[in-house]
């Protein structure tokens, strides 16, 4: 969809790419310090490229690191990386209804690129799907615009860790600085009763759950937050979000 000209042109590219660019150091440096732990946990350059390309998730790509260090089995190392991206299952049920309409390849290109900043930002500028062919075009482009960003951000960055992982110390913690931006979307997001409560629950029971193996405490947190959500949504429709 990168090769779409018309996306580029459009307006909403840019103001979607100004909005994500602020994130974009965090980002980076998350980028950085997981093409070190990378290299410096075993693996080779090749693998750690391909790794980076082909997986693009950082949550799965460090969670799996330690499994394929200790030579867990390929089952293991895969079902610890689809559980610790669960979350982008609930993304994509949430963006379906927006890209519908798009042919499956391009619809594809957006499974691949969507990013949690990416998701949060769009969601936050787009209330419901197009009802119209112009506004479909722009919230692809924005969506677009979303992507170039965060896409470069990560990959680029995490290249030059994997080359200088021998000059860069991981106790710098600068992956640290990801978190942050994770930190700061998400208390932006939360500007209803609803949200913020979702986000509480989601926060406590990962936290409770944090001795769970293969990160399964995470998983646990989407599934009640989002069941809070829905049954408080039907019980108390006043504190719905869309009162807010």
């Amino acid at each position: 969809m990168f090769f779409v000209p018309s996306i580029h042109r459009h307006p909403a590219f840019r103001v979607a790419a100004r909005q994500m660019l602020p994130l974009a150091t965090g980002i980076a440096a998350w980028g950085l310090m997981t093409g070190v732990a990378m290299v410096k946990s075993g693996l080779s350059v090749f693998e750690a490229l391909a790794m980076t390309f082909l997986v693009y998730a950082g949550s799965s790509q460090l969670a799996s690191l330690p499994l394929i260090v200790a030579g867990a089995p390929a089952w293991v190392i895969l079902a610890t990386g689809f559980c610790v991206n669960l979350r982008f299952v609930v993304f994509s049920l949430h963006l379906r209804p927006y890209l519908m309409v798009l042919p499956r390849w391009r619809r594809m290109v957006h499974g691949y690129l969507t990013a949690d900043m990416s998701y949060a930002l769009f969601t936050r500028r787009f209330a419901g799907p197009a009802t119209t062919p112009d506004e479909l075009a722009e919230q692809e482009a924005f969506l677009a615009g979303n992507y170039f960003v965060t896409w470069n951000a990560w990959i680029w960055p995490g290249v030059a860790g994997i080359a200088l992982a021998n000059f860069i110390p991981t106790t710098w913690g600068l992956g640290f600085a990801g978190v942050l931006c994770l930190v700061g979307v998400t208390c932006s997001l939360a500007n209803t009763p609803l949200r913020a409560l979702a986000g509480i629950v989601a926060g406590c029971t990962a936290v409770a759950a944090y001795a769970l193996p293969l990160k399964l405490n995470i998983v646990l947190a989407i599934a009640l937050a989002v069941f809070a959500s829905f049954w408080l949504s039907r019980a108390m429709p006043a504190i719905d979000e869309k009162s807010a």
